[in-house]
Formats: C-alpha cells, structure tokens, sequence
C-alpha cells in the first residue's frame, strides 16, 4: 500500500483538483490524510474555499466516516530554516540569515537542495508517528510540479550529488530518496483525453521508469460524456442528411431542412471528438497502468464537487486499502 502517493499533470489537466479529491477519498472511515503543495501557488487552499496556508499542517476538511483531510504549504525558506535548527541548532541566527537574504539566496541558487528541502518535508510527515508508534498520517499526498519537471523534482539524491558528497544535505538526499524509490511511494499522473498531455504523460512515465521511480495510476480527469450512441455516431460521421431530414419529419418537426446542417454539423464534431478520444484511450492502456477516470464538473469545482469526485475515485478503487 502506498502511503506517500505524488500527483503530477501536465497544466491545465487539473492535478490539483485530483489530488485534492484523492486526499478525500483516502481520508475515508476515519483515516487521516495529508495534502502537501510545493508550488506556492495557494491551489489547495482555493479548492477547499478557505484562508491562504502558512506553513503549519492544518485540517481542512473532513471526509465520509470521520476521516480527516489536513493540509501544508510547503516553504522552501522556511523548510531550510527548520534544516538549519534541527542539524545546525541555530536559531536566532537562522532568522538573521533569512533577514539577510542568505535563505532566498541559497534556495535559488542551488534549485537541487530546494528540492530536497521540499520532498524532504513531504518525507518527514510519511515517517513520522505518535507517542504510541502509529503513523500521524495514514497517506501524504503531494500535489506535486508538473510532469515536464517531475523526475528531475523527485530524483533530487541526483541533484545534489555535485554539491554535497557527504554531510547532512548529503544523508538528508539519501534519506529522501529511499522514501521515494520504495513501495511506500506511488507517483500518479493525471491527463485529458487529448493527444498533447496523453504524449507528455506517456514521455512522464517513461522519464519515472528510467529512473527508477515508482509510477502509480493514470487519472483520466474532466471526461465529456457520449452524448449518441454507437449507430448514431455513424450516421453522424457520415453525414447522412437525407435520412436525417426524413427522420425528423416523420417525427412531426416543422422547419426540418433548416434544422438539418447545424445538427449534422455538431453531431459530427462530436462524433470526431469521441474518435479522437478512442484513440487516446487506447495510447493510454498501452502504458500498463491502472486507469481511473473522473467526470468534467460543468459548474466548476468547490468542496462539494471535490467530495463527488472523491466518491469517484472510491468507486474505482483509488481510495480502497490495497491500491497501488
């Protein structure tokens, strides 16, 4: 079972929104989740309708049998300053360096460390237990960057290989990655049903394989419904307008002829788009993968459509004990 589970997508496919109602669908029948952003892009917070996040884990929402959703926007100065004080014990001094900009700088300058800073956060929470030694979190769940930058955001033991060979950043890489590289950990990506995020999640996976990192399931996310059936996309792809014009008349609609050219029309776009999307599928269950596909919400997202979406998931699997 993996208990750190990473979400990816190329923009505009909705990563957060999965992530956010994968935390609900694993905070089921009293379990505890936690929903990590490294972004600084506020995208949980918006979701859930509430206040911006500081950098403390606060609960968020509550899902079907009192399970609970806890939230964390990851700070790299931040997350650099507990560093310093927990290996270096520096305390004033810390803030004085954050003052000074030595934090922003070091965190800018060296992309590899502030990486290791962010998943190095995400991992603490996967380990961390109670007084009683249970985990303070059944899952993390990491609304992560997107997947043209995903391998190389989550490999960061190569990422710092040139700037610390020994030492607490270098241990700190080592500790992170073998979070990241066990079946503790499951690395999702989330794509539409068009061929440009469909050929990036195809390259993602194949980047995550190469390097040896655990990939999850591919979440097919905002899915149009069919709105013909299989004789009617036929007739719609061919363009049969007669028989259509005849059928409608005979149905008793006045005006027909009129009626006829835009109705083809749109049927046979939406007769191409299911083609298209066929198509995509079918590149999509050559990858492997389990496959989970959630609805467009045509009103948009807030807590309710989240917890829809989370009623999804659960329906397929992703939010039951035993899931990749």
């Amino acid at each position: 079972m993996s208990r750190f589970q990473v979400v990816s997508g190329k923009g505009g496919t909705g990563k957060t929104t999965v992530a956010a109602a994968l935390a609900l669908a694993l905070a089921t029948e009293g379990r505890r989740t936690l929903l990590v952003e490294v972004e600084g892009r506020q995208g949980i917070a918006q979701l859930f309708g509430s206040d911006a996040l500081p950098y403390e884990e606060r609960k968020i929402a509550v899902a079907p049998g009192g399970g609970e959703v806890y939230a964390l926007a990851i700070d790299a100065e931040l997350a650099l300053l507990d560093y310093l004080q927990m290996f270096y014990k520096l305390g004033g001094a810390g803030r004085a360096l954050k003052k000074l900009g030595a934090i922003d700088f070091a965190t800018t300058i060296a992309p590899g460390v502030r990486d290791v800073l962010l998943t190095g956060k995400a991992c603490e929470a996967v380990r961390r237990k109670d007084k009683q030694g249970r985990f303070v979190y059944d899952h993390v769940i990491m609304d992560a960057p997107p997947t043209g930058r995903i391998t190389r955001f989550l490999n960061v033991n190569d990422e710092v290989a040139g700037l610390a060979k020994i030492g607490p950043i270098h241990n700190q890489a080592q500790a992170v990655m073998r979070v990241l590289k066990s079946p503790q950990t499951a690395v999702h990506l989330v794509t539409l049903l068009e061929e440009m995020p469909v050929q990036e999640t195809a390259d993602g996976i194949a980047e995550l394989r190469a390097a040896e990192l655990p990939v999850g399931s591919v979440f097919v996310n905002m899915v149009r419904p069919h709105l013909l059936d299989e004789d009617a996309l036929r007739t719609a792809a061919g363009g049969r307008r007669k028989e259509i014009a005849k059928a409608l008349t005979r149905a008793g609609v006045t005006g027909s002829a009129a009626l006829v050219r835009p109705l083809v029309e749109q049927a046979a776009e939406h007769a191409e788009r299911v083609g298209l999307e066929r198509e995509q599928r079918a590149v999509l269950a050559g990858l492997g993968l389990p496959t989970a596909e959630l609805p467009l919400m045509g009103d948009g997202v807030d807590l309710a459509a989240l917890h829809d979406l989370a009623t999804e998931l659960r329906k397929q699997g992703a939010g039951q004990e035993g899931d990749a």
